[in-house]
């Protein structure tokens, strides 16, 4: 044995040994963060399957299924106003060719009357209520009820904005910060840094690849949220690629990536939780919480409702 490999095997060794040790008992070194509520059932866009995606009649339903958490996003209209919406621009919601940020709050258009269901392509949800709503009505309205507000675009007024009317709702604690972009949650994190924060893509892969390289025990994680996508879903109602081979490869590799207990628990026992979306099938609910999800992301509340209600855990024996 050359003296490289020598001393080399035995440290390899003992390092595989600390990381799998810390990996299964991080509260040895890291502090876990104690969560303000438990996001079972999550709302996405309202729970945009039921009723028009975003309106105060969707998150009344949501509330009515005893949603934990809703998932907006919000965009900024000329005068100010900051709207939830997915979209920026308003031809999908409503026909109009228009970005919010052209029009005052008040000329906003009503949504169509049927809008198809982004993850259950071929649905399409209905509803009485058509009206865009504003995030501080939606706070008023809603005023304990935990959301994720999602940032699309690098917009510093939008997101003081939204930093300024979580304050002003004492909303610190039960309002999220999302973003897919790192560049973006920088500034978020800028603006209200009391708000905890979930993941961004590339933050999300640095995870997976510490995971894997055995370091993640030893790295510091300040996001208390991680919403991944389900990698069954992906070919199925979630296509990221244009190409059919492109997502099948995908679904393929990022299901043996990410679809790991061990890698889900050591988030959990450090306090981060981990939502799988955006998933409206019960056979794709019970990959979620089988693999040790906190909670599962839909579009259709009653039926994750349903779900949760018929698969409670059992009562310890006595």
């Amino acid at each position: 044995m050359s003296p490289l490999l020598y001393y080399a095997l035995p440290a390899l060794g003992g390092y595989v040994m600390a990381s799998v040790f810390f990996l299964r008992r991080p509260g040895l070194l890291h502090r876990p963060w104690a969560p303000t509520f438990r996001p079972r059932l999550v709302a996405h866009r309202g729970g945009s399957g039921e009723r028009l995606e975003n309106t105060m009649e969707a998150m009344e339903n949501a509330l009515a299924q005893r949603a934990d958490f809703i998932e907006l996003d919000c965009q900024l209209t000329r005068d100010g106003v900051v709207v939830v919406s997915h979209d920026e621009n308003l031809s999908r919601q409503s026909g109009l060719d228009k970005d919010i940020s052209s029009l005052d709050f008040k000329d906003l258009p009503l949504y169509k009357e049927e809008l198809e269901i982004y993850f259950s392509p071929g649905h399409f949800a209905h509803g009485s209520d058509r009206h865009m709503v504003s995030l501080e009505a939606m706070f008023q309205r809603f005023p304990r009820m935990p959301m994720s507000v999602e940032i699309k675009e690098k917009n510093e007024e939008l997101i003081h904005k939204i930093a300024g009317l979580v304050r002003r709702f004492d909303r610190n604690e039960i309002t999220v910060w999302a973003s897919e972009r790192s560049s973006i949650m920088k500034k978020c994190r800028a603006a209200n840094p009391d708000m905890p924060t979930s993941f961004t893509i590339s933050r999300g892969f640095r995870v997976v690849l510490l995971y894997y390289l055995g370091l993640l025990p030893f790295v510091k994680i300040p996001e208390k949220y991680f919403f991944c996508f389900l990698p069954n879903i992906i070919n199925r109602t979630y296509f990221p690629f244009s190409c059919s081979v492109l997502n099948w490869l995908a679904a393929v590799v990022s299901k043996w990536l990410i679809m790991r207990k061990s890698l889900i628990r050591h988030l959990e026992d450090r306090g981060v939780q981990v939502i799988f979306w955006c998933l409206n099938e019960d056979s794709d609910f019970e990959a979620a919480f089988n693999v040790g999800a906190a909670g599962v992301m839909t579009d259709y509340p009653t039926a994750l409702r349903r779900y949760l209600d018929n698969h409670k855990p059992l009562a310890p024996v006595s």
